[in-house]
C-alpha cells in the first residue's frame, strides 16, 4: 500500500515525509487555491524536491488539445510529475495521447466502475475514485473501490486504483483490505493513522513508572 497526502501545504508535506511514510503526493486546483500559491510550477518543484514518488499535478483545461498542451509542460517539471487529468470525454482523448507519450497521467472525478473502466483501456496510469463524496451522498464509496479491484483483476488492467477523498482511518484500512495500490488522505487523517488511546496510556504509564525509579 502506497500512502500519498492530498494537500498543497509544504509544511504538512515536510512533516509527513519525515515520518518515512510517505510515498507520493496529490493535489489539486482546490488544495492549490486554499494554500493561496501564486507560482504553481515553482510549488511543485518544491514538492519534488521533498518527496521522491509520484507527484500529481491537474490541468486546468476542458478540452483535449488544452489538457495536451498543459500537461506536456507539467511533465518536464520532473520525472517524478504525473498529469492529472478529469474523467471526461476530453479527459479521455488526452489520457490516449499522453499515454503514447509515454506520460503518466491520474484519471480524477472518478464515481463509477464503467468509469474506471473506460480509464484503464485509455492507459491511465492511476484512478482516482472518490469514496468520501460518494458517502456524501448515501453511496458507499468503498463498494465502488472493491468493483474497480476486481475488475482490474479480472482484465489484468495495470491501472492502478487510488483511492482519493479519505476521510478517516477505516477508509484507509478497508482500502488496504480490498488490494487498492494506493491512498490519499489529508494530513490529519495521516496522523489518526498513528494514534491509539491505548498507545498514550501506555506510554503515560511507562514514563511515570521511570520517573519514579529515577526519583527513589
Amino acid at each position: 500500500m502506497k500512502i500519498f497526502i492530498d494537500t498543497a501545504n509544504l509544511d504538512e508535506i515536510r512533516e509527513a515525509a519525515a515520518m518515512g511514510i510517505l510515498d507520493g503526493v496529490t493535489t489539486n486546483p482546490s488544495l492549490v487555491s486554499k494554500e493561496g500559491h501564486k507560482d504553481f510550477r515553482s510549488m511543485l518543484e518544491k514538492i519534488c524536491a521533498m518527496v521522491d514518488g509520484d507527484i500529481s499535478a491537474e490541468v486546468v483545461s476542458t478540452n483535449c488539445d488544452d489538457m495536451l498542451k498543459e500537461g506536456r509542460e507539467l511533465a518536464k517539471i520532473h520525472k517524478n510529475i504525473v498529469v492529472k487529468v478529469p474523467l471526461i470525454k476530453e479527459g479521455l482523448k488526452a489520457v490516449k495521447v499522453f499515454s503514447e507519450e509515454n506520460i503518466r497521467t491520474n484519471v480524477t472525478l472518478c464515481f463509477s466502475a464503467s468509469q474506471a473502466v473506460l480509464a484503464a483501456k485509455a492507459g491511465a496510469y492511476i484512478i482516482s475514485p472518490f469514496v468520501g463524496r460518494l458517502d456524501d451522498i448515501s453511496q458507499n464509496g468503498m463498494e465502488l473501490i472493491g468493483q474497480i479491484v476486481q475488475i482490474y483483476g479480472n482484465y489484468n488492467y495495470q491501472t492502478q486504483v487510488l483511492v482519493a477523498s479519505v476521510r478517516h482511518p477505516i477508509h484507509f484500512v478497508e482500502s488496504c483490505l480490498l488490494g487498492a495500490e494506493i491512498t490519499t488522505m489529508p494530513f490529519k487523517v495521516i496522523e489518526q493513522l498513528a494514534k491509539h488511546p491505548l498507545t498514550d496510556i501506555g506510554l503515560e504509564k511507562f514514563l511515570s513508572d521511570w520517573d519514579k525509579l529515577q526519583k527513589n
